[in-house]
């Protein structure tokens, strides 16, 4: 469904920047002021994860005001391994780092690497949880990084559409810095070799735990949903190549080949 509003061409003329990552969100009027501040500063290219609030939705674009293109091109995603699939780098909003072995930044610092990444290439994501609870653990563990803005502790409730504008207004800053204009991605040097994608750093730790599974590995459930979490860190946290994650696939493959066939004994003559 096609919505009134700006022009197509209006928004296919801005530069580049990250893609938003809105997951599961529960009021329309948030998607919608989303949009709004999104336009406000440049980001076009807006992601649905399992909206709560069902979609097309008549409250989002009223809160649009205008920024309905962004709603036009939106895409739905039924959860964020989807929606995170073809991107290189990704930053998830929290108010609670909860102790993850991540990285924390403020929105300027995330503005300033998004952009350096975009420079270069890379597709980025800013990923923002619902109204009501924020990011899951393990949907924080799928990002690069975490964000979290500095306000008063004592009362540190950001509404969603409030937390892209602030993190909107840091990239814009950023890019459209006098000295800093906004940069066409660059073109990768034919030698370069090219990032691994979420989806490729999926796979691995999904080849890897179904192997660790099929030798008993974890033991127990327990112990299993612990080392998962402490394994996807230590995958998450190394910054992969594509030629890196093909690699180490083989490396597992042949590993598991190797005692299979051990394990089957040689050959009995015929």
């Amino acid at each position: 469904m096609k919505l009134e509003g700006k022009r197509r061409g209006d928004v296919e003329a801005l530069p580049p920047g990250p893609v938003v990552i809105l997951c599961r969100t529960q009021m329309g009027e948030n998607i919608g002021s989303a949009a709004r501040a999104m336009l406000n500063f440049g980001l076009t290219e807006l992601r649905l994860v399992a909206p709560q609030c069902g979609w097309p939705n008549a409250k989002a674009v009223a809160a649009a005001s205008g920024a309905v293109e962004i709603l036009n091109r939106l895409e739905i995603y039924p959860d964020l391994v989807a929606a995170t699939a073809d991107l290189h780098h990704t930053f998830a909003t929290t108010a609670r780092p909860r102790e993850l072995k991540k990285p924390v930044v403020d929105g300027e610092a995330a503005a300033a690497e998004a952009l350096q990444l975009v420079t270069e290439g890379r597709r980025v994501g800013l990923v923002f949880g619902p109204e009501r609870t924020g990011l899951t653990n393990d949907e924080l563990l799928l990002a690069d990084a975490l964000v979290s803005f500095p306000v008063n502790p004592a009362f540190a409730s950001l509404n969603l559409a409030q937390a892209v504008l602030l993190m909107g207004y840091a990239w814009f800053r950023r890019a459209h810095a006098a000295d800093h204009p906004v940069p066409a991605p660059a073109a990768a040097p034919a030698a370069e070799v090219p990032p691994a994608t979420k989806a490729e750093v999926a796979g691995l730790l999904e080849h890897l735990v179904r192997e660790l599974d099929a030798v008993d590995f974890f033991r127990t459930d327990q112990r299993r949903a612990s080392l998962i979490r402490a394994i996807s860190v230590m995958i998450e946290r190394r910054g992969w190549t594509t030629p890196e994650i093909h690699l180490m696939r083989g490396i597992i493959k042949d590993l598991v080949g190797g005692r299979r066939a051990r394990q089957k004994g040689p050959a009995t003559p015929s």
